[in-house]
């Protein structure tokens, strides 16, 4: 694929990950490719996607150096102007990136000569009761611990705004749209909607909608369940909930879930993808759904997501189950699948004909 302008989204406290970027600056230079560093925090605070992106020469591909949080940045980026993201995985426990730094050179050799896969992993978006912003009396409470705050997001300019169906914000969550209490001393009341039909008022630490892709993060500590990164499916996950029903609920992609912040509950601040973006008070409410847009991942070959759960995780076989002293084997193929499994998912063929 042609490759004109590629932007490097680093983590700059890992001495490892500031020499790698700049082996990709090398890489571009020697290529005639036009590259620049994006979303670096400043003394001026920090900029929309739009306008860093902007400000980078709009890349085609974003490169990021880290781990999935890193990954999570170069992700907001490239979603307003849908640029390839590759992650170069300089993380102890994600699942995000893919590539070892030393092997970068030759991904983006790939890139540049097409042979790669492009994963499209979904994306949330949410519409909200009013414009989200972050009152300045918390803003030091807010951002410690986690860098400068990201501006409160701007309105979608392509989507009618007003009236019942409120506002349309310009975000993009790969992992979790999350409504946090305030205060440590109180919990946050929401009633909670599933496609437009109230499925119960929760009083909770926390509420969160997650894509298959965040199932792995917030969610999965919170006790959701763990899905395929190729599912198509939203995952409401209550945090600390005081109430019987602390079960997570999956929804289909095209039903969306509202969360409403109840009349004597204190107030709530909105998260997307970890980051604080704004605060909703008693009455106000957001609707998270599917975003019409995906990401695009660079993917060098198929990925083994449950291999890669596995070891993540750190899966133990139960003592039980090995009682007979055989652990259970991996499931190698060696031949082509019959006709009938012939359009499912299978392990490639590690051998011989097929």
């Amino acid at each position: 694929m042609t490759v004109s302008r590629v932007g490097v989204v680093v983590h700059g406290g890992r001495p490892e990950a500031v020499e790698t970027a700049r082996r990709v600056h090398v890489w571009c230079a020697e290529q005639d490719i036009a590259c620049k560093d994006i979303d670096v925090w400043t003394d001026r605070g920090r900029l929309s996607a739009r306008q860093e992106v902007a400000a980078a020469g709009d890349p085609d591909l974003i490169v990021t150096l880290g781990g999935d949080g890193t990954f999570l940045r170069g992700a907001r980026l490239a979603n307003p102007i849908d640029a390839l993201v590759l992650g170069v995985d300089l993380g102890r426990v994600g699942f995000l990136t893919e590539v070892p730094m030393t092997m970068v050179r030759e991904a983006l050799d790939a890139v540049r000569e097409s042979r790669i896969d492009v994963e499209r992993r979904m994306l949330l978006t949410i519409r909200a009761s009013n414009s989200l912003e972050m009152p300045t009396d918390i803003e030091t409470f807010m951002q410690y611990g986690r860098g400068p705050l990201l501006p409160p997001p701007s309105v979608r300019p392509d989507c009618e705004v007003g009236g019942e169906w409120g506002v349309p914000l310009d975000v993009a969550a790969l992992n979790d749209v999350v409504l946090e209490k305030l205060a440590r001393d109180r919990q946050v009341s929401v009633g909670v909607y599933v496609a437009g039909q109230l499925l119960a008022s929760y009083s909770a630490d926390a509420l969160l909608v997650a894509t298959p892709t965040g199932s792995t993060a917030y969610s999965f500590a919170a006790g959701g369940p763990v899905l395929s990164p190729r599912a198509e499916a939203l995952v409401f996950t209550p945090v600390a909930p005081h109430m019987a029903f602390n079960r997570s609920v999956v929804a289909a992609p095209d039903e969306p879930v509202g969360l409403r912040v109840l009349e004597r509950s204190g107030q709530a601040a909105v998260s997307i993808d970890g980051q604080p973006r704004g605060v909703l008070n008693p009455g106000d409410w957001i609707g998270v759904y599917a975003s019409p847009r995906k990401l695009r991942v660079v993917r060098l070959g198929p990925m083994d997501f449950y291999e890669r759960l596995r070891d993540r995780m750190n899966l133990t076989d139960a003592p039980a189950a090995l009682a007979d002293g055989t652990a259970a084997p991996l499931w190698p193929v060696t031949t082509a699948p019959p006709g009938d499994l012939a359009h499912l998912a299978m392990p490639r063929l590690s051998g011989g004909p097929g």
